[in-house]
């Protein structure tokens, strides 16, 4: 009778801890990411994510990070949406939020199970182990692609040919000799999908994301106030954007079934009002998106967003919730007030008299 290897048991506990994909590479097995990382931070494309700058050393390998490291074990949690992620792109009192954060914040989700699969390696291979999602310094999706999970596409997230763009990425760095899988193979061939689909431009070329234009990064990572020359092109997101995502052609293949059930979306958070979330107050902010990634940008950064989202909707209803953040103690927040009430000044009022003059009082 034939002994099941190490790497299959990984696999079987993996797929039985909510994994829908796991591969081995060595821990040598992405030696261009570290070049390709210090040149994108030399080119000043991270923008303000000076964390990338001051822990470069680290996320150049896995031993700059960890010496020990043998192995590296990939392993992807699938978001796959049931619903068109640019389904609400042209409703403008509504805001748009990325797929990948209406449900469970996947930071929790992903690293519970890593450590449950650890946990388990540890006892079942003797070996010593250290688990990584998102928050460490570590090149998931080289090393994914290194693993067989996939390749990274023209918008540079991995790509799965079962899985599509969805999949939240997760590392078990290990001391074991594992038998590493084949490599993933580049599948975009002529198609540049993605790199039309960017509203602001953001692939300056082929493979190559500028955060500094991306709609993702202006939403969730910038803290200050977002440049007028993207302000348009971010029409109603207020946290993310999934466009380069969701017009891959390889999401065909995703099935919405394979997603986590912690990621199913919060009625909530699937198509809120911007008038709603203009009214937020701290406490009010911190209930809303108690459990979701949300949350770690704080009120200020997300009412920030809401007010482009209302300045770019063309409509006039948004005025009152808007000119009530005019005073408000942030000045980011006044800042994008007085941006999005210029615009709004400008549009119809709801009985199609222009605001303008509408405005000016009468004797």
């Amino acid at each position: 009778m034939l002994t099941r290897s190490i790497e299959d048991r990984i696999r079987e506990k993996a797929a039985e801890l909510g994994f829908a994909a796991c591969g081995v590479a060595r821990a040598d097995a992405a030696p261009l990411a570290g070049q390709r990382l210090r040149e994108w931070l030399a080119d000043g494309r991270h923008g303000d994510m000076i964390w990338m700058e001051e822990r470069a050393h680290h996320r150049e390998s896995p031993a700059g990070l960890w010496p020990e490291v043998c192995s590296v074990i990939a392993l992807g949690m699938s978001y796959a949406p049931a619903l068109d992620p640019l389904a609400l792109a042209d409703v403008g009192t509504k805001g748009r939020i990325s797929v990948y954060a209406q449900g469970a914040d996947y930071h929790d989700v992903v690293k519970k199970a890593l450590k449950a699969l650890g946990r388990w390696l540890a006892v079942e291979a003797g070996c010593d182990l250290k688990v990584f999602v998102d928050t460490a310094p570590v090149m998931e999706k080289p090393l994914a692609e290194a693993a067989g999970l996939g390749w990274q596409g023209k918008h540079t997230n991995l790509v799965s040919r079962d899985h599509g763009s969805w999949l939240f990425l997760g590392a078990i760095y290990t001391t074991l000799e594992l038998v590493p899988d084949r490599a993933g193979r580049d599948l975009c061939g002529s198609c540049d999908a993605c790199q039309r689909a960017c509203p602001t431009d953001a692939f300056p070329e082929p493979y190559t994301l500028d955060a500094r234009r991306c709609i993702s990064y202006l939403t969730i990572e910038h803290k200050g106030p977002i440049p007028e020359e993207f302000r348009a092109g971010i029409g109603n997101r207020i946290y993310g954007c999934d466009d380069c995502l969701a017009v891959c052609p390889w999401n065909k293949f995703a099935q919405a079934a394979a997603a986590n059930r912690a990621f199913a979306p919060r009625a909530e958070l699937t198509a809120p009002e911007l008038a709603d979330l203009l009214a937020l107050d701290d406490a009010g902010f911190r209930q809303v998106f108690s459990g979701s990634p949300i949350k770690r940008i704080g009120r200020n950064r997300m009412v920030r967003n809401c007010l482009i989202a209302a300045g770019n909707s063309g409509d006039a209803a948004l005025r009152p919730a808007v000119e009530a953040l005019l005073d408000d103690p942030d000045d980011v927040v006044r800042e994008a007030a007085e941006w999005a009430r210029e615009r709004l000044l400008k549009s119809p009022s709801p009985s199609g008299e222009g605001l303008e003059k509408s405005s000016v009082p009468t004797d």
